[in-house]
């Protein structure tokens, strides 16, 4: 369990500056909506403990100055970033969502939107507030819907998982937002520690395992939120116009590859720049996001944003030379979408010899999985550029592929399926792969000749 700390705590933590909104009026009954005999007393005992009048404090905050000093990668500041804050105090009945909650969190929102804000969430509930029954649980409808909107308006939400973050607070301002962070060790399901299963894994509900199926993000520790934040709305905050630049060939080819064979082999080459070395290139600070909010992960596609050394934020989408997961796919599409939203053009790198094929990746989803980023790239808001950087094995590589602007490197290649795979389905011999590669037309000049790529990007040394 990390440490608990207030909701003025957690703010002074991670902001430069904070104003907190006016509260919405209204009447409230001594007892609640329900006239739950004592829970007025209750409300008393948790303002005199907490200083708080409800279970969530919101207003606008500045992020940015105080992280990164004076300079920002070496160069002069983009400046703070001004955003909605909301805090919740879990020491006001658990931190959890009543009608008042619900009436300040629409305000919140809602100003958001009028101010054209992101919103940051420092989530930390048990949930739902039993004395106010099913109108508290009606809160998640209010909050949901107030997301909704804010995605719509194409403002940036990023969510802090604090311990511990369960119930509705997680499955709305938690687990909805488009960056879910978390603190490490921090308790964080939809089931609360009292109504889950006596023999139910408590390795089950914690942050951690969140990260790992993919339902968050990141883990940061509570001395790194400040950077963090200030990192991923600097990132999601400047929307730029124009798509992303192709990036430079690295390595030791310079010239085409004479036959299909050799691009081939230059593509597997084990020395062969990869997809850290060109997003290392291309960005000079990179934050990245994890997993397709259906519970899994694939650590063999990189996604996420960057900040170009022009200063231009661009969304990736890399494959790292592996068969691509399901997981893998679903997270390339979120990013494509979350991307369009904000305004953010795309790079994609192909590196794959093709899509999973195991039994596994058939019961995760596989073909919905690619049909999904083969419509998210298709239905881009923004644009989308890319670059293959190794192999392009088959439909598994296409999915990530702008139509009208993908590029290649000298040592790659791009072909309906691996040759030793279209020899075996064209029932020849193994000593007729090399010439099969050569007739699938696989080289980078080939695929120029064919239009299936622009161009081939010009290179540059690694050293």
């Amino acid at each position: 369990m990390t440490e608990r700390i207030s909701a003025r705590e957690a703010i002074a933590l991670v902001t430069d500056s904070f104003a907190e909104l006016p509260v919405p009026e209204g009447e409230f009954p001594p007892d609640g909506p329900l006239s739950w005999k004592g829970y007025g007393e209750a409300r008393a005992r948790a303002a005199a403990r907490t200083g708080e009048e409800e279970s969530v404090v919101c207003g606008t905050a500045t992020f940015g100055t105080a992280s990164f000093g004076t300079t920002i990668d070496g160069r002069d500041p983009l400046g703070p970033v001004t955003a909605v804050l909301v805090a919740f105090e879990f020491g006001f009945l658990g931190g959890s969502l009543g009608e008042r909650t619900g009436d300040r969190l629409e305000a919140a929102y809602d100003h958001a939107r009028t101010h054209r804000l992101p919103v940051v969430s420092l989530v930390a509930t048990g949930g739902s507030r039993m004395q106010e029954g099913m109108l508290a649980l009606t809160q998640l409808q209010r909050v949901a819907r107030q997301s909704a909107l804010t995605r719509e308006a194409g403002l940036a939400q990023i969510a802090v998982l604090r311990d511990p973050t369960t119930g509705g607070g997680w499955a709305t301002l938690g687990a909805g937002a488009d960056v879910t962070l978390a603190l490490p060790g921090a308790q964080v399901a939809f089931a609360g520690s009292r109504v889950r299963p006596p023999d139910a894994d408590p390795a089950a509900y914690t942050a951690e395992a969140q990260v790992a199926a993919g339902s968050a993000d990141a883990l940061v520790p509570a001395d790194g939120l400040r950077e963090a934040l200030a990192l991923w709305l600097d990132l999601l905050t400047r929307p730029s116009a124009g798509a992303a630049p192709v990036p430079a060939a690295l390595g030791e080819a310079t010239g085409p590859p004479a036959t299909g064979w050799e691009a081939v082999q230059r593509a597997r080459a084990a020395g062969r720049p990869r997809a850290e070395a060109y997003l290392d290139a291309y960005f000079t600070r990179r934050a990245a996001i994890r997993g397709d909010r259906c519970g899994g992960a694939d650590d063999g596609v990189l996604c996420g944003f960057g900040r170009t050394h022009d200063g231009r934020t661009v969304a990736y989408a890399a494959q790292r030379g592996t068969p691509t997961r399901p997981a893998g796919y679903r997270t390339a599409a979120r990013l494509v979408r979350m991307a369009g939203r904000l305004g953010v053009p795309v790079l994609t790198l192909v590196d794959t010899p093709g899509a999973a094929n195991d039994a596994d990746a058939e019961r995760q989803g596989a073909g919905p999985a690619i049909a999904d980023l083969f419509a998210a790239v298709a239905g881009a808001r923004t644009p989308v550029t890319t670059l293959v950087i190794g192999e392009g094995g088959s439909g598994g590589a296409l999915a990530l592929a702008a139509p009208g602007n993908t590029w290649a490197t000298p040592d790659s290649y791009f072909s309906v399926i691996a040759p030793e795979a279209a020899a075996a389905i064209l029932k020849r011999p193994a000593g007729e792969v090399r010439a099969t590669a050569d007739r699938l037309r696989i080289r980078p000049q080939d695929l120029l000749d064919l239009g299936v790529i622009r161009g081939i990007s010009p290179h540059r040394p690694t050293s």
